[in-house]
């Protein structure tokens, strides 16, 4: 006998059915309006780019976790050499020339450059599309997954960033959802690194400080002594990220500490430019937090750096992005400055799950099933059905002649909020019987009526 194996999902992925998809286009649409408030138009890019367009990008770790797709067709009669002897980076490249996108910036970029000529700059920039990671699965981080993400380019103004942080207050206040944003600057980073006399060591210095929330002060203590920190700059480095204070007093004590260091204060007169900016947009602005600790891993960010993190669950990242500089000049558009924000979707539901704050959501897109006894009771249905249709509403005709019970249960299971019923006595008065699923009450209605109680 042959046993059938169950099927299971790919690690780091999973199915979403009509309820979990209910939640996820209330966050979608939610998100949409608000991008569209700010003026952001929709693009999308293809799910693989070439690994030329995606490596280099991300820095080492981010090149790691690309999915690459191998080339079609025998690909190994293709390689040089003995494939069992080759070395994977001597291998990868004969065997495959793309791989899925790793974010939506970087194709982003690769877009910009391509159809430069189309676009009006300063360009806004809104899309909506899976990304995805070969990382490893836990709580909240999946293999494939949505990014939201909403970028300016074009434009080196700080109002920019103002504006992604008045975007950022806008969709969280109307999901409901409390989040503190994060800012810092990658200039501020690199002057706190030049400052400690260790301006070659910036890059395992930012990887190991945007570990800090995860693993302490500790073992970044032993990561940076181990890429090359003196003791002596570590204790300085120890000192300046201890410190707790609020933002002006942050600003007071780089103030001090970058003193004579011209690219960190540089990035210090930025960062009070957009705190000062965002003060003007209207909302309480008491949860953007300046902290020079947050480095942010991917490698192309120049400038402003965002995170943001949900304040009422601990849950990690649920926003980031930041001011990227030189990631279009990579597809030969050099001086075309950009700023973006990426909102991580599956993360914001799952805290908004969490926290109970979705509402009571029509999990149905039909407003009405239509069933009835007979045949003639059917051909009744469907026209009606159609009628319905033509005044914009979501009209369902249950399928079979069976027990009227049968239909009611098939609403409720769907969450359909409306059942009309239609029998003889309907047929010849030209009514429908309407029954509210929520509460059991029923009336007797006319076509005309009909539509009026479904809007």
């Amino acid at each position: 006998m042959k046993i059938i194996q169950k099927p299971n999902n790919a690690r780091g992925t999973r199915d979403f059915g009509p309820k979990e998809m209910a939640l996820r286009n209330y966050v979608f649409s939610i998100i949409k309006g608000h991008f569209e408030a700010f003026g952001f138009q929709t693009i999308e890019t293809p799910a693989m780019e070439n690994l030329s367009v995606l490596t280099g990008k991300y820095g080492d770790e981010g090149d790691q976790l690309l999915f690459k797709i191998l080339n079609s067709g025998d690909y190994l009669s293709k390689v040089s050499g003995d494939p069992m002897n080759l070395g994977s980076k001597a291998l990868l490249p004969q065997i495959s020339e793309k791989g899925l996108r790793y974010d939506l910036t970087v194709p982003f970029a690769r877009f910009v450059a391509m159809n430069r000529n189309e676009i009006a700059f300063p360009f806004r920039r809104s899309q909506i599309q899976p990304v995805w990671r070969a990382d490893r699965p836990q709580k909240g981080r999946y293999r494939e997954f949505y990014q939201c993400d909403a970028d300016i380019i074009g434009s080196e103004s700080l109002v920019n960033e103002a504006e992604l942080i008045a975007l950022f207050q806008s969709i969280f206040l109307g999901l409901g959802l409390k989040a503190n944003l994060i800012i810092n600057s990658r200039k501020i980073l690199t002057g706190i690194v030049e400052a400690v006399g260790a301006a070659d060591l910036f890059t395992p210095f930012a990887v190991a400080i945007d570990k800090l929330d995860k693993i302490g002060w500790d073992a970044v203590a032993i990561e940076l002594e181990s890429n090359g920190f003196a003791p002596s700059q570590i204790e300085s480095l120890k000192r300046l990220f201890h410190f707790e204070g609020t933002n002006d007093e942050k600003v007071q004590l780089l103030t001090d500490f970058l003193a004579g260091n011209a690219i960190g204060l540089a990035g210090l007169s930025e960062i009070k430019s957009v705190l000062y900016l965002s003060s003007l947009n209207g909302f309480d602005n008491s949860n953007v937090f300046f902290d020079f600790k947050l480095a942010r891993g991917l490698s192309y960010y120049t400038g402003l750096i965002y995170e943001g993190k949900a304040s009422d669950l601990p849950f990690g990242s649920i926003v980031g992005g930041g001011r990227y500089d030189n990631l279009t000049e990579a597809f030969g558009l050099p001086n075309m400055s950009g700023v973006g924000i990426s909102f991580g979707i599956e993360r914001i539901i799952d805290v908004m799950r969490e926290l109970n704050l979705f509402p009571d959501i029509q999990l149905s897109a039909s407003k009405l099933l239509l069933t009835y006894f007979d045949e003639q009771g059917q051909s009744v249905a469907i026209r009606i059905a159609n009628e319905l249709r033509k005044d914009n509403l979501a009209i369902e005709v249950y399928p079979d002649i069976a027990k009227i019970k049968k239909s009611f249960e098939f609403a409720d299971k769907k969450g359909i909020p409306f059942v009309g019923v239609i029998g003889g006595q309907e047929i010849k008065d030209g009514t429908v019987t309407l029954k509210e699923m929520k509460n059991g009450e029923q009336r007797v209605l006319s076509i005309s009526d009909l539509v009026r109680a479904l809007n």
